[in-house]
C-alpha cells in the first residue's frame, strides 16, 4: 500500500481566516457598543454585548489555531499500511490504526460533510490534555458513537475524493489481513 500525503489548502485556510476575521471584528462592535444593535429581535443590551464577547474569544480562538496550520510544514493527513495520522483539525487525534477501525461512514453536519471513523478502543483517542479538544471529542462519542470525524474543508482535497482515497485504502487494508490469513492459516483477522 502506498503512502499518500495530504497537505492543507493554504486557500482554504485563509478563506476560512477572512471569515473568523470578520466575526472578531463584529464580536468587538457587539461588546463595545452594543447599543447600534439594538433591533425588534434583540432588544436586550446585555444579550447583545454578550453575544459579542463569546463571538469574539471564540472566533479569535479559532483564528490562531488555523494560523497555526497555515505555518505547518507537516502533512495535515497521511494514509499509509499502517493507519491514517490525522492532523487536519483541532480534535485531530493523530494515529488511528487500521486494525482498530470497525467503519467508516460519511454524515452532514451543518451542510459540512465528515468521515466518521467508528474505533474498536475509542477511549484511548478521548484523552487529552487540552479541555476544549477533549469536550468536542467527547460529544462527537455522544452523537456518532465515536470520537473521530474527519472533514475536508482545511485539506487541499475535495471530500469526495478524500472519502474515496480513505475507503479504498481502508479495503486494500482489509483484502492483505484476509490474505495474511490464508497464507498463515490463522483464523485472526
Amino acid at each position: 500500500m502506498e503512502t499518500i500525503e495530504i497537505k492543507s489548502s493554504k486557500l482554504k485556510l485563509i478563506l476560512i481566516l477572512s471569515g473568523l476575521i470578520i466575526f472578531i471584528i463584529f464580536g468587538i462592535l457587539f461588546a463595545i457598543d452594543p447599543y447600534k444593535f439594538v433591533s425588534r429581535i434583540f432588544r436586550n443590551i446585555f444579550f447583545i454585548r454578550i453575544i459579542g464577547i463569546i463571538t469574539f474569544f471564540f472566533s479569535f480562538f479559532l483564528f490562531i489555531v488555523l494560523l497555526n496550520y497555515i505555518f505547518t510544514k507537516k502533512f495535515s493527513l497521511i494514509i499509509n499500511e499502517h493507519g491514517l495520522i490525522d492532523n487536519s483539525s483541532f480534535v485531530s487525534v493523530g494515529m488511528i490504526e487500521w486494525k482498530n477501525i470497525i467503519s467508516i461512514t460519511s454524515t452532514d453536519i451543518m451542510s459540512t460533510k465528515f468521515l466518521i471513523i467508528e474505533v474498536k478502543n475509542y477511549n484511548k483517542y478521548l484523552l487529552s490534555k487540552n479541555t476544549i479538544k477533549s469536550g468536542i471529542l467527547k460529544s462527537n462519542l455522544k452523537t456518532y458513537g465515536t470520537p473521530i470525524a474527519i472533514s475536508s474543508n482545511t485539506l487541499a482535497y475535495n471530500f469526495k475524493e478524500l472519502e474515496e482515497i480513505i475507503l479504498k485504502s481502508f479495503a486494500e487494508y482489509k483484502k492483505l489481513q484476509i490474505q495474511r490469513q490464508r497464507t498463515s492459516g490463522d483464523g485472526d483477522v
